[in-house]
């Protein structure tokens, strides 16, 4: 008997807090930039979008205001679940990035599995002038960069969201990570279903290949269950291969200009989100996979409804 296979979830990851704007032209680099190009990758076939701040000057940001603008413009204008940053940005601290989890309560936010070596030093090497002052000091600092996500951080920011109803999608960047969520899972901590977003390919973390991404799959269903769900990160130039793979492993996929800036393995740079969503899309459906949309994105991830956020 034919079993009919998932729908695919596709988020959009807009801009992050990475890569700079001298890296490229097409970064949303300010706030409205940011609603617009959120606006374009929803009505590209993207159900959920992953929202970072920048100021306009393009520096990322946890300020509450700009944060507020950016949701409540989002959500006015379509129906996307949106999901924020709680890994904010280097230099950032930990009250920083979580205290926008109380304040706006969204469906679902993202949830670091633990402490790692997060290094981007090198990104302007080969840029002579930056657009922006603040732009090289930022990336060099990395070099000597821990992201911190103490056990008690990652109790305090899974609790937090327990308690505002947000589902938290855990960010693991390295195979010790998932141990990290099977004891708090085995700890009663982590109550809500176990949603990971996998990130392969950061300075510090594990290696972005196949090979690298099959193990970690079955790694976490051993560990966690095999209802747990899943999407993939693919960083750079590996972006498409990546999520083409999470989703023929059962996964969900992400693309944006925080993962990689370029459309193709060749560098030519992605004029928007829109675009790398486009791909992924066409990419999908040409492997008759059937894309989810936002109400159905809220079902198969047991979300709260855009009815029940603070902002």
């Amino acid at each position: 008997m034919y079993i009919k296979d998932k729908k695919v979830i596709i988020s959009a990851a807009i801009t992050g807090a990475t890569h700079v704007p001298s890296l490229s032209a097409h970064l949303p680099k300010n706030p409205d930039e940011i609603i617009q190009s959120a606006l374009e990758a929803h009505k590209a076939g993207a159900a959920v979008i992953h929202i970072h701040a920048r100021d306009k000057d393009g520096k990322p940001t946890t300020d509450h205001g700009i944060f507020r603008y950016i949701l409540s413009s989002i959500a006015r204008e379509c129906d996307a679940v949106i999901g924020i940053t709680t890994g904010g940005a280097n230099g950032m601290s930990v009250e920083e990035r979580f205290s926008v989890i109380e304040k706006f309560r969204p469906e679902m936010a993202s949830a670091n599995a633990g402490s790692m070596n997060f290094c981007y030093n090198r990104l302007l090497v080969d840029v002579d002038e930056t657009v922006y002052d603040w732009e090289r000091e930022y990336v060099e600092r990395t070099w000597d960069n821990v992201f911190r996500n103490s056990f008690r951080d990652m109790e305090y920011c899974i609790r937090t969201m327990n308690d505002c109803g947000t589902l938290p999608e855990y960010e693991v960047f390295d195979y010790g990570q998932l141990n990290n969520l099977k004891i708090l899972k085995k700890q009663g901590i982590i109550t809500q279903p176990v949603y990971i977003q996998f990130v392969p390919g950061v300075q510090g973390g594990m290696p972005a290949n196949n090979e690298t991404l099959m193990f970690m799959i079955e790694q976490a269903k051993k560990m966690l269950g095999n209802d747990i769900q899943y999407s993939s990160v693919g960083v750079g130039r590996k972006m498409f291969k990546l999520e083409t793979l999470s989703a023929l492993n059962g996964g969900n996929v992400r693309v944006g200009m925080e993962d990689g800036l370029y459309i193709n393995p060749a560098g030519e740079l992605a004029e928007s989100n829109a675009q790398q969503v486009k791909k992924i899309r066409n990419i999908l459906e040409s492997l008759d996979f059937e894309i989810a949309d936002s109400d159905e994105a809220r079902q198969m991830l047991h979300l709260k409804g855009k009815a029940n956020v603070g902002y």
